[in-house]
C-alpha cells in the first residue's frame, strides 16, 4: 500500500482538527491530498462528505480514504453503504493493519473523539504500510458486495 499516492480524506466537525492534522503529514510525505471536507469545527452533515469521498473512491480519483468524526461510527455507515468501499473504523494501528491485510479495506475511519493526534497517525501510518494478503481473506472480501 505504500506506493498509493493519492488519498482521500472526509471528515464532520467533531473530525476537522485531526483531518487537518492528518492532512498536514500526508503532503509532507508527498501523497497527493483529495480533500472532499469538511473544513470546518461548525455542525455539519457528514453524510455529505462521506458520499463524496466514497464516489471519488469508485471513481478513481483516489486509491484510499481516511475518514473522520466523534466516533467514526456514522461516517462509516455511510461509507460502508457504497458497493465499491470497505471502510473499518480503527482505534489502534493494529485494527488499522488487519483491516487492510484481511478485509482489504480502503477506507480507514478514525473515531476523532477518542484518539489523540499521535495516535491518529500510528492509525494512519500502520494503514499506509499494510498490504492486503489475498488468498483466503479474497474469498470472502469478494462476499461483501451485494449482487443484484
Amino acid at each position: 500500500m505504500e506506493n498509493t499516492r493519492v488519498i482521500g480524506l472526509a471528515c464532520d466537525h467533531a473530525g476537522y482538527e485531526r483531518k487537518e492534522f492528518i492532512k498536514e503529514y500526508l503532503e509532507s510525505q508527498k501523497y497527493t491530498v483529495v480533500d472532499y471536507g469538511c473544513n470546518t469545527t461548525q455542525s455539519v452533515d457528514y453524510p455529505e462528505f462521506a458520499h463524496a469521498m466514497a464516489e471519488g473512491i469508485e471513481n478513481g480519483k483516489c486509491q484510499i480514504g481516511f475518514a473522520f468524526c466523534g466516533s467514526a461510527n456514522g461516517i462509516t455507515m455511510t461509507l460502508n453503504k457504497h458497493q465499491g468501499i470497505r471502510a473499518a473504523i480503527s482505534w489502534e494501528p493494529e485494527i488499522a493493519s488487519l483491516a487492510r491485510q484481511h478485509n482489504d479495506a480502503n477506507v480507514c475511519s478514525i473515531p476523532a473523539r477518542f484518539t489523540t493526534d499521535a495516535q491518529s497517525l500510528e492509525i494512519a501510518i500502520a494503514f499506509l504500510k499494510a498490504d492486503f494478503e489475498g488468498g483466503r481473506h479474497q474469498r470472502r472480501v469478494d462476499m461483501i458486495a451485494v449482487s443484484k
